[in-house]
């Protein structure tokens, strides 16, 4: 069984940051990437950030430049620090594990942090 909690949302003002945190735990056999999405009101769940067992990153081009991916293997914790952050921001966002096992590869969700970006 393998959980992930996220923490670290909460309202903020246009062009402030917040930082998501997102532990995980439980018996995981090797991740193969890790990520975060999010899911705005009436609209559907969309990548925001991917981060990849060998480190290498991937995001959407909204978020390229303000916001950034990382993980501490030390800590089983994977963070998004986002800046900048405007209006269009807010969401839903969830974290997601996803195992390096045989196709289809086995996926887990957190239950989601709400980010809400206004003045």
């Amino acid at each position: 069984q393998v959980q992930l909690v996220e923490s670290g949302g909460g309202l903020v003002q246009p062009g402030g940051s917040l930082r998501l945190s997102c532990a995980y735990s439980g018996s995981i056999f090797q991740i193969y990437a890790m990520g975060w999405y999010r899911q705005a009101p009436g609209k559907q769940r969309e990548l925001v950030a991917v981060i990849r067992s060998g480190g290498s990153t991937i995001y959407q081009d909204s978020v390229k430049g303000r916001f950034t991916i990382s993980r501490d293997n030390a800590k089983n914790t994977l963070y998004l620090q986002m800046n900048s952050l405007k209006p269009e921001d807010t969401a839903v966002y969830y974290c997601t594990l996803v195992e390096n096992t045989p196709t289809p590869r086995n996926n887990y969700w957190g239950q989601g942090t709400q980010v809400t970006v206004s003045a």
